[in-house]
């Protein structure tokens, strides 16, 4: 078996998205001949918490942990809220107060390249002798935070082995970044340090093909796309009798459908039935927009706030609602971005409204599969129509999707990548 380590910030019981992708790849990686050794920090402040993920941990994954020195926890004397949500990348965009926006200027300019840069040298010291005690022979950093990356770069620096640097997320080119009110020496630093990154890994892992055309125009290293992906849940989960359309994740102003909302509050006005039937699950943080612009279009009523719940009650969710919402920020900065969730929306097997901007990877992605609509600057009227469509269907009991070719999605066959892109040679 050849030994590897797996650096990473986010691991159960960290709850999210971010902690799946390395979670599976675990779990198969030893199927195809490598034996992942897992580097976490040993006090991690993680902004969200799902116990239930530690009970999927590989029985007999070797495990290492080393304290980190977080800020988040001082901030937290100032405001535990808000710093919790600026930690976990949660930023409202309109009226942000005193407090917030001196948060973010802190978080910005004085954390670079994030509030886990206190955690770089100290792992450095601490694998270095893990490396050669292990025979390890390749290394994997994740990504964000990017501190992880430096670790990598420190450690890259000091022995022999081969370096893979895996975004699952862009670094400076991620829509929250401009968020940071960054001063220009901040920015420049942020870009040179990506450029170290990028042109001093062996090898670099991303999870769309935008973010891969973009590091390429950076560096010549070889770049592999490996998607998230979805692992299919046991069972059959029996349908909503209600028309239910779930939203799961943070939807805040920036993703906030103003159309959609538009639409389904005209549809409740014009149509009794669709009004008895209609039904819509958020689960996850709501905007204070988002929430305004529900009421504005008379769907308080029709609402139902879930909050933060475990992944086992998202894969439930997911199955047995009648639409799966996917938004994304209309902007050029987020075409590149595809949520971790639609894998598990594809194999759902919900019809996915998907709302986005124009040339939205992960919209194309859903009406490439087959597995619903993607709307693109959809207008009111044309969003009414699809779903008097949709509703249409549901009311004859055969609204569904027929996704297809959702199997190279599979957390098995995604592993499988990763393990040829490990052990593959450049010449």
């Amino acid at each position: 078996m050849r030994k590897i380590l797996v650096i990473t910030y986010y691991w159960p019981p960290a709850g999210g998205p971010g902690v799946q992708r390395w979670l599976k790849f675990v779990k198969y990686l030893p199927e195809f001949g490598i034996d992942p050794i897992v580097y976490i920090p040993e006090n991690p402040a993680y902004p969200i918490v799902d116990e239930k993920l530690v009970e999927e941990v590989p029985e007999g994954v070797k495990i290492l942990k080393y304290p980190i020195n977080e800020p988040y926890s001082w901030a937290g004397m100032l405001s535990k809220k808000k710093t919790k949500t600026i930690s976990s990348g949660i930023i409202e965009e309109k009226n942000p107060s005193l407090l917030e926006k001196l948060l973010l200027w802190v978080r910005g300019n004085l954390f670079i390249p994030d509030a886990r840069r206190f955690w770089v040298k100290p792992s450095i010291r601490f694998l270095s002798n893990i490396i050669s005690k292990e025979n390890i022979t390749t290394i994997i950093t994740t990504g964000p935070p990017h501190s992880v990356h430096l670790i990598g770069l420190g450690l890259k620096e000091k022995s022999r082995v081969q370096w893979i640097a895996d975004f699952r997320d862009p670094w400076t080119s991620i829509g929250y970044h401009k968020k940071l009110r960054l001063t220009k020496a901040s920015q420049k630093k942020h870009k040179v340090l990506e450029r170290e990154v990028l042109n001093s890994a062996d090898k670099i892992v991303v999870t769309s093909n935008t973010t891969r055309e973009e590091f390429r125009g950076i560096t010549a290293k070889p770049i592999k796309t490996i998607t998230n992906g979805f692992e299919r849940t046991p069972g059959s989960v029996p349908l909503d009798a209600d028309f239910t359309i779930a939203h799961i994740g943070s939807l805040l102003t920036g993703r906030n459908p103003d159309h959609l909302w538009e639409a389904l509050g005209e549809l409740v006005n014009e149509n009794e039935t669709f009004a008895d039937k209609l039904r819509i699950k958020l689960a996850g943080v709501t905007g204070r927009e988002t929430i305004h612009s529900l009421k504005q279009n008379g769907l308080e009523n029709h609402v139902h706030h879930l909050g933060y719940i475990s992944h086992d009650q998202v894969l439930e969710l997911q199955q047995k609602s009648q639409i799966l919402l996917l938004l994304e920020i209309d902007s050029q900065e987020t075409k590149g971005i595809i949520p971790g969730k639609m894998f598990e929306y594809f194999s759902a097997k919900r019809p996915i409204l998907a709302i986005g901007p124009e040339g939205w990877e992960a919209g194309q992605m859903v009406a490439d599969a087959n597995a619903g609509a993607f709307c693109a600057r959809a207008t009111k009227d044309e969003l009414k129509s699809l779903l008097l469509n949709w509703f249409a269907a549901y009311q004859k009991g055969n609204l569904k999707s027929d996704a297809v070719g959702i199997e190279q999605y599979h957390r098995k066959e995604l592993t499988k990548q990763l393990a040829n892109f490990i052990t593959w040679e450049s010449s």
